[in-house]
């Protein structure tokens, strides 16, 4: 027997949304995307590519092809031109974006990290904190082999809440849009509260993914326009493309840009950006250092550059970079700090450093919590109050959680805490926020590269971080 498909609801744009949508232009980009490993073992890319994996790699990579440590099953192989420009001349960026064995070796992690589809209301939507998060595109123009995303972007089958195992599918703006504006209903019935979650009126959007820059101009403007009329006053838009493809960035991108300001001017644009390292944004000398510009700071790559000034040119948008802490990529206090205040310098804010999430293969990656805390405070020695306003973060499947504290002395009087503490806060937490500012304090393990490092070591917990299996 056949069974038919769903038929999808067709969102109808406003006369304001349809007058936007008429202006918006898409460009053509050649991304020069190598996907795969295939083109590499078989010398199908451009001569220069040839020797980016040595046959030894090759050859390593190719005998766990079919084994349950196929590289490529926990992660696609993706690759730009432009990134691999960058991989050229930085040890760091060919880390991130070389598939390796090491990433198999211990395949321990969640296949829903966060348990984020404890947060699913509608497919492609994660209502877990005050704002919505959705999916709206499956791959990005290249992929880093740490990706918090792996299970979205190889479409892997993940248990649901209803006992279901399916791949996460991507939002549909008729769905989304019927979802906001009935949750802000019953917000604004209730007097200002959801009266089942608590929460206030969903005001904030997160377009996710996946990349969202992979979409056409018309792909990313029918979003903004369809949340734009549901009510949605800030929307944010997660991208890596500055660092795979700021060519991306082009003329037509920022009229759509303003022509979207004009027809929603109290709608609020913010791009959260993921530079890892300074290296996929500054120029080196040919000795393989950074080159000082005369007026101060460094030189920067022409495109990225470019697609930063034109972001700062425009007072309605903020720019905000995060980024995990990763294992042979930006472990490194100078890089940090070298990132953190060239940034700042061309008006993007710091906001995030993550301790790696628990993927699946997550020990290839994570750095140890406390060398990452570590790392980070030395990193912003000699950096001012505002480039220094990046927190560290560790995401618990309550919420995100501060790294606020690790005590280099013993805690006199504190059982548990002879070789010092580690000091856990909620910084976010799901549905009315109940946990929100809590905190808890276990015994130091410079080995933990995850909380159930610290399990056995709690001193105190009134946030309950420990109370489930994390």
């Amino acid at each position: 027997m056949n069974v038919q498909k769903p038929i999808r609801k067709k969102h109808i744009p406003s006369d304001r949304e349809a007058e936007f949508l008429a202006k918006v232009e898409n460009a053509k980009y050649d991304r020069g995307i190598v996907s795969g490993l295939k083109k590499f073992v078989d010398g199908k890319v451009d001569d220069d590519m040839k020797d980016f994996y040595s046959q030894e790699e090759i050859d390593a990579i190719a005998n766990l092809k079919g084994t349950n440590r196929d590289l490529e099953a926990r992660m696609p192989v993706k690759m730009t031109r432009h990134y691999f420009e960058r991989a050229r001349v930085s040890t760091s960026i060919r880390t991130l974006i070389k598939a390796s064995p090491k990433e198999t070796f211990d395949l321990d992690g969640s296949e829903d990290p966060g348990k984020q589809m404890s947060y699913s209301p509608v497919e492609g939507l994660i209502h877990k904190y005050e704002l919505g998060l959705i999916y709206v595109a499956g791959t990005c123009s290249a992929h880093c082999r740490f990706c918090y995303r792996e299970e979205l972007i190889a479409k892997k089958e993940i248990v649901r809440e209803d006992g279901s195992i399916q791949a996460k599918g991507l939002a549909q703006i008729p769905d989304l849009v019927d979802y906001i504006i009935e949750h802000n209903r019953l917000v604004e019935e209730a007097g200002g509260i959801h009266p089942e979650t608590g929460r206030e009126k969903l005001r904030e959007i997160l377009m996710s993914g996946g990349d969202p820059m992979v979409l056409a101009n018309k792909g990313i403007a029918s979003w903004w326009g369809a949340l734009a009329e549901a009510g949605i006053e800030s929307i944010r838009l997660g991208t890596k493309e500055l660092a795979f493809f700021p060519q991306r960035f082009d003329d037509s991108f920022f009229k759509m840009v303003d022509d979207f300001h004009e027809s929603y001017p109290e709608t609020k644009l913010r791009f959260m950006i993921h530079f890892n390292h300074p290296d996929e944004f500054l120029e080196k000398d040919k000795d393989g250092n950074f080159i000082d510009l005369p007026g101060g700071g460094l030189k920067w790559v022409d495109a990225t550059k470019r697609a930063i000034n034109e972001f700062g040119k425009r007072g309605f948008i903020t720019v905000d970079n995060q980024s995990p802490i990763i294992k042979n990529i930006n472990n490194d206090a100078d890089a940090l700090r070298i990132m953190q205040r060239e940034l700042r310098r061309n008006k993007v804010e710091n906001h995030y450093f993550f301790c790696g999430r628990d993927i699946v293969g997550h020990k290839a990656f994570n750095v140890p919590i406390e060398e990452a805390w570590n790392l980070l405070n030395t990193s912003q020695r000699g950096l001012s109050g505002v480039e220094a306003h990046a927190r560290l973060s560790i995401t618990h499947y309550y919420g995100k959680t501060e790294v606020s504290a690790v005590t280099n002395e013993p805690m006199e009087g504190v059982p548990g805490g002879e070789n010092g503490v580690v000091i856990f806060k909620v910084l976010r937490s799901s549905m009315d926020a109940p946990k929100k500012g809590q905190v808890a304090v276990v015994g130091r393990n410079p080995d933990a590269i995850w909380f159930d490092g610290y399990k056995d070591r709690v001193i105190y917990d009134e946030a309950g971080l420990f109370d489930v299996k994390a």
